[in-house]
């Protein structure tokens, strides 16, 4: 079964600054009925201005993962991590037992990224930041593995998370079509492009939250970027 979730449903924040499109309750949007996806509790869609972000803040017991889809983000902890990642690329960081941490735009152009927070199957564990580069020439067959925690992963290359989940992410030249399987249950996001899921049409911004089947069939109508975020159902 596909759902698909329209970006111009999305709740919406703008604090000058900042940006921000939620596709589940956070801050001061609100939606009992719109809290989560499985174990998915966080998908925001956010612009942050030039040389503008988050001040330092604490996190426990979550794993946040940040895909840049253009300009880049420079991350900060007191752990004594400290990184920039650019479009394309993912970090991670799983707070555990507590972290503090900054985030902010070092670039003169806006910066604009998915924030996702899954919920772990472990809490208190140390906690760790993490980044990698990956592959940008575009997808033929299957989505590169991004970020994974489950046991059939290990030794793939992917970034690590405290949870039986996994982000696949790639760009699809128009007209390509590709079969992806999953594991649980998948969250299908548009970062640009646009493209048919089983037929369903999806465009930039969009989602598509896809239960109870094994596989789905992904056919890009234009040049597009997408990410599928496989999470258990509880």
């Amino acid at each position: 079964m596909i759902s698909v979730k329209e970006y111009k449903n999305l709740g919406k924040a703008n604090h000058g600054w900042l940006n921000a499109n939620f596709h589940f309750s956070f801050g001061d949007y609100y939606d009992r009925s719109n809290m989560n996806f499985g174990q998915l509790r966080v998908v925001n869609d956010d612009l942050i201005d030039p040389h503008m972000g988050f001040d330092t803040h604490p996190h426990e017991n979550m794993e946040i993962i940040t895909y840049v889809r253009e300009g880049a983000i420079a991350h900060k902890d007191n752990a004594g991590n400290k990184g920039t990642t650019k479009a394309g690329d993912v970090q991670v960081m799983s707070a555990g037992s507590g972290i503090y941490h900054s985030e902010n735009n070092p670039t003169d152009e806006v910066t604009n990224l998915y924030q996702i927070w899954i919920i772990p199957n472990e809490k208190g564990v140390k906690p760790r930041w993490d980044q990698a580069k990956f592959p940008k020439s575009p997808v033929t067959d299957v989505l590169p593995l991004l970020v994974s925690g489950r046991d059939e992963d290990a030794g793939k290359g992917a970034l690590f998370i405290h949870q039986d989940a996994a982000i696949y992410g790639g760009n699809l030249v128009k007209n390509t079509t590709i079969k992806h399987p999953i594991k649980h249950q998948a969250y299908l996001l548009v970062s640009n492009g646009e493209v048919e899921v089983d037929g369903k049409r999806i465009s930039k911004g969009d989602a598509a939250a896809i239960t109870k089947q094994s596989n789905v069939t992904i056919k890009s109508l234009a040049d597009s970027e997408i990410l599928v975020i496989d999470v258990p159902s509880r």
